[in-house]
């Protein structure tokens, strides 16, 4: 074989073989083995004009891959993983090909900023980025996490719906049959459980006064028991299938379905956007502190939401605490005020 006068060729000799090489600096591609073919030509003159990249090992799209197939992932709760997947494939759609090497804790911070707008999607992206790269680090790929302590954004709480917006939400129910996101709202604010458990209940958990739920989150299996608005409203729901949020006569209805037949509602009454703007994952926390204006202990509390730890309970219940110690001391000031 005649070797071809061009520059940046390397020949290598393997056992009796040989390989024709570009090479530039680091930088190094095999082409095909005929100097005289046309696709060595084609090769040749695409790698020499920098139109043929060198093959990365350490993408954002290898990364992915490998963290899905980890023990970590495979031990998170399926809304978890659920979750975390539609991040992952969000990021390995905008930079799939992209050495995540390169990446930087300005890019971080820009892949937060530029979802602000939804703080609390905001900052699951960035913990799953932080979680991305940290499985970097354990492969070896990077040396240091650059997303490890980025500051999370304020865009306030999952607040408790307050009575107008509840009423507001029922009533356009009613006067529109939206019988799916009214049964979903009865089971959150009757239950105090997450959207995601509401949808895997089943007729067949209920016995008469309890319901049973293994929460999906915290894998706690609770019976709850449901009070007399919510037994009644499952009485006069009509049975469609094995679910009370039932698809067809076997399955349950999926979250996606779920949340968009709630949005419809929440655009209507103004509890979307804005100042006014209420999540469906409020209604645990409206059950909450039902509960503790009741005047339920924390443990009563935790007995029918099912938190791990009194942490959130007593967040709740110390809201109320001030509420009803507030109207305490402003109607003992009014007495004094009246006293002669």
């Amino acid at each position: 074989m005649k070797r071809p006068d061009l520059p940046y060729l390397e020949f290598k000799t393997v056992k009796g073989r040989e390989y024709i090489y570009f090479r530039k600096g680091k930088y190094r591609r095999r082409l095909p083995s005929n100097p005289d073919s046309e696709e060595f030509s084609i090769e040749y003159w695409a790698t020499r004009n920098g139109q043929r990249k060198r093959q990365v090992k350490t993408t954002w799209h290898a990364l992915i891959t490998s963290y899905f197939q980890s023990a970590n992932y495979r031990s998170l709760s399926k809304g978890s993983k659920a979750n975390y997947r539609r991040h992952c494939e969000e990021i390995r759609e905008k930079n799939g090909d992209k050495d995540m090497r390169a990446f930087r804790r300005k890019h971080a911070l820009a892949a937060r900023d530029a979802l602000q707008d939804t703080w609390s999607k905001a900052n699951e992206r960035v913990a799953v980025l932080s979680i991305l790269c940290k499985h970097a680090v354990d492969l070896e790929w990077i040396e240091r996490n650059p997303v490890e302590g980025i500051e999370k954004l304020k865009g306030g709480e999952y607040a408790p719906w307050p009575d107008e917006a509840l009423s507001a939400f029922t009533k356009l129910c009613e006067e529109k049959n939206l019988n799916l996101a009214r049964t979903a709202f009865e089971l959150a604010i009757g239950t105090g459980q997450r959207l995601g458990d509401c949808i895997k209940m089943k007729w067949s958990d209920l016995d008469g006064e309890y319901i049973r739920v293994t929460q999906e989150k915290t894998g706690a299996d609770l019976w709850i028991y449901c009070p007399t608005r919510l037994r009644q409203y499952l009485d006069e729901l009509p049975r469609m299938g094995d679910y009370i949020l039932a698809n067809g006569s076997s399955g349950p209805v999926g979250k996606r379905q779920i949340q968009k037949a709630i949005q419809t509602v929440r655009e209507e009454i103004g509890a979307m956007h804005g100042s006014g703007r209420l999540v469906p994952h409020g209604w645990r926390y409206t059950a909450a502190v039902q509960l503790s204006e009741a005047g339920c202990s924390d443990a009563e509390i935790q007995a029918v939401t099912g938190h791990k730890t009194l942490a959130m309970v007593q967040k709740y219940r110390a809201k109320a605490s001030q509420k009803r110690a507030s109207k305490a001391a402003q109607k003992r000031r009014e007495e004094w005020q009246e006293d002669p």
